[in-house]
């Protein structure tokens, strides 16, 4: 029987799903051309900038999602998360080397991760069920190419290389993000049936590492292990996007051709929701799989607008789609009552090996690449296509792992 969510799920699930990409998006692909333009970051920086957010990342959602468990509670790690995140955004309008700029993205990623990854997502494990996951999940996945439209068109009126518009940016950012907090003590309502667990934090932590819960969910950690090498894929490219898009490729109006593309796979990965519940998770990954592999193969060859257009749009929708269809199915696999504690081993697969490994890779691939000498005699690295093509060998260690994976699927029930 479906579980009714109603309108104001739905208000608060665009909400909070939108702001918070809004906020990761400027960490994720923002960050970079920060310390890049301001400070003449390298890609060893950016890497590991990247690498450090994503260990806080992981330990924080451990940590806290199993002490919503623990207390029963999604709503105020919610609302007082966002409204903390948004406040430690405040603080980068005054940042003014490489270092600090990596320190301070950890204490912001310790509140993000507390807000988002950890009650956020355990609220929507709460909420839905097997008959809406699918529609949850491609409206959820739908936010963070949406959230990219709203940056980009918000950045159009800034000139990237002055100080004073990124702090410009980071107030807006970072004010935006705690109203939203306050704004979740009147919109978030928490899941019938949630209450708070007697078992000891120690156990609720350890739960999902024990080799006997792996045991008992096979299927799930399979996925998760997919998952990971999705994200790898994922984050050797994504650090240096913006970059190349402007810097290697010359394309200063980036974001007017971008938008469509983003438009197109947004509306794209919120209709295929649908169909990740019609077709179920081994008939509905591989488009999502097939889609990104286009786009890479179209990003990795060309330099013209109109093959990069359509190898962005392809990648966004592929990228997207991917999250939904594996978002999915792992929140179908999560045991009944455990979400908050399952949001620590999603995080280590979806943030914490891609955050490591991904950006190592992009890093290692351009080693070697082109520099050029700014205005004050500095040099910055150029990214080049060479990322793409990285990504999709990582995509092709996924399809040769997932294969058999999904073949084995049919002799238990349990798997995927």
């Amino acid at each position: 029987m479906e579980r009714k969510l109603g309108g104001k799920f739905w208000t608060a699930m665009l909400i909070f799903g939108l702001m918070g990409q809004v906020a990761w998006v400027v960490e994720n692909m923002y960050f970079n051309v920060f310390i890049y333009k301001m400070f003449h970051a390298s890609a060893a920086d950016i890497s590991v900038m990247v690498m450090a957010s994503a260990v806080v990342a992981a330990l924080t959602t451990i940590l806290m999602g199993a002490v919503s468990d623990k207390l029963g509670r999604r709503k105020a790690f919610l609302s007082v998360g966002y409204l903390l995140w948004g406040m430690s955004i405040l603080v980068f309008a005054y940042l003014r080397s490489v270092r600090m700029t990596i320190l301070m993205d950890c204490v912001m990623t310790f509140f993000g991760s507390t807000a988002n990854d950890a009650a956020y997502n355990a609220w929507l494990t709460d909420r839905g069920d097997e008959s809406n996951r699918g529609r949850i999940e491609g409206f959820n996945s739908m936010m963070p190419l949406v959230s990219i439209l709203v940056v980009f068109g918000g950045f159009m009126g800034f000139d990237l290389d002055r100080m004073s518009s990124w702090r410009t940016i980071y107030l807006i950012i970072g004010l935006a993000t705690a109203l939203i907090g306050i704004l979740g003590f009147f919109l978030i309502e928490e899941a019938p049936g949630l209450k708070r667990e007697r078992r000891s934090y120690a156990e609720l932590l350890a739960y999902s590492f024990r080799p006997s819960t792996w045991r008992q969910n096979p299927g799930l950690y399979l996925l998760l292990g997919a998952f990971a090498i999705f994200g790898i894929s994922i984050q050797v490219f994504m650090p240096y996007l913006i970059i190349y898009y402007e810097k290697s490729l010359g394309m200063a109006n980036y974001v007017l051709v971008l938008a469509p593309a983003i438009v197109v796979a947004a509306v794209v990965t919120a209709l295929y929701g649908r169909v990740i519940d019609r077709w179920g998770f081994r008939k509905s990954v591989w488009p999502a799989l097939g889609m990104l592999a286009l786009g890479y193969g179209l990003l990795y060859p060309f330099r013209s607008l109109g093959p990069v257009l359509a190898g962005s749009l392809l990648m966004m929708t592929g990228y997207l789609t991917g999250m939904a269809v594996f978002g999915a199915k792992i929140r179908d696999l999560i045991p009944e009552g455990r979400a908050g504690q399952f949001q620590g081993v999603r995080i280590l697969a979806q943030v914490f090996v891609p955050g490591l490994i991904g950006p190592a890779i992009g890093s290692g691939v351009l080693k070697n690449a082109q520099l050029i000498e700014n205005s004050d005699g500095t040099t910055s690295f150029l990214p080049n296509a060479n990322i793409f093509l990285a990504a999709l060998l990582v995509l092709a260690v996924l399809g040769a792992y997932l294969l058999p994976v999904l073949l084995r699927s049919r002799h238990g029930a349990k798997r995927p």
